[in-house]
């Protein structure tokens, strides 16, 4: 029995707080930055005008404050599709509305070069968290006006970044090393049919979150930043990492003035 479990027996948690993420309505802004990593919730804060620490709880950090007079908050999702599922069902469930991933991604194209940003329309649905929410034939999209806002913020900044279709996966390993798995020959298959489809990169949450968007009728989007290349044996230095990481946080910020709030 984990420590929540016993505080529920024992009547001491607020029955109005979400299980998870250890939220209530009011903790949040209408608009989440959503990256998977708790360890760059603090960092993404520092971006904004001022923030607050509301929630810190197994994977889900959450922050919320103001950028330049809208407010916004920020909250971990851990790795994968089933708790990014989690994360955007108790987030909707006390106000939020607007979702973006902030993430990294390992470059799938040529022209898809580290340091690059990606915006998400799509993503390819190899994961199998989605299938629990609607059927493999329902497309997993971001929101139109969420990608416009996206765009124009990347194009005021003068960011090299690109638009398209990344992919979704649940085994990271079963990337980074398809020839060891036991269905080497579909890994390799398939990654070689998204490569000539266009894929531009891929993460590991996106998929689920524009389904469960789709689902919940919120608006959802998501940027990626190229921090890898396997195939070339390339990465980003953790300063690299850092100046371009503020560079997509920024982006996502400015993208965040031109949703109404509450909307």
């Amino acid at each position: 029995m984990s420590a929540n479990d016993e505080k529920t027996k024992a009547g001491l948690l607020d029955v109005d707080l979400q299980y998870h993420v250890q939220l209530k309505t009011g903790d949040v802004s209408d608009f989440v930055i959503l990256p998977g990593d708790p360890g760059r919730v603090e960092f993404i804060a520092e971006h904004f005008d001022s923030a607050t620490l509301v929630a810190d709880n197994r994977e889900y950090k959450t922050m919320t404050g103001v950028y330049k007079g809208r407010s916004v908050s920020v909250t971990s999702t851990g790795i994968g599709c089933p708790s990014t599922a989690i994360a955007v069902e108790e987030l909707a469930n006390v106000g939020a509305k607007t979702f973006v991933r902030l993430g990294t991604s390992g470059a799938m194209q040529e022209y898809t070069r580290v340091g690059e940003k990606v915006i998400a329309t799509g993503a390819v649905r190899y994961e199998g968290t989605s299938v629990q929410y609607m059927p493999i034939e329902f497309p997993a999209v971001a929101s139109h006006d969420m990608v416009s806002a996206l765009i124009q913020s990347a194009k005021e900044a003068e960011l090299n970044h690109h638009i398209g279709i990344v992919q979704s996966k649940d085994s990271f390993y079963g990337q980074h090393n398809p020839e060891g798995m036991p269905i080497a020959s579909e890994l390799l298959q398939k990654w070689d049919a998204w490569v000539k489809g266009g894929v531009l990169c891929s993460e590991m949450e996106a998929a689920t979150l524009f389904v469960v968007g789709s689902y919940r009728k919120l608006r959802t989007g998501a940027v990626l930043l190229v921090a890898g290349d396997q195939a070339k044996q390339e990465s980003l230095t953790k300063e690299e990492y850092k100046a371009n990481m503020t560079e997509s946080i920024n982006m996502i910020l400015e993208s965040s003035l031109q949703i109404e709030e509450g909307s």
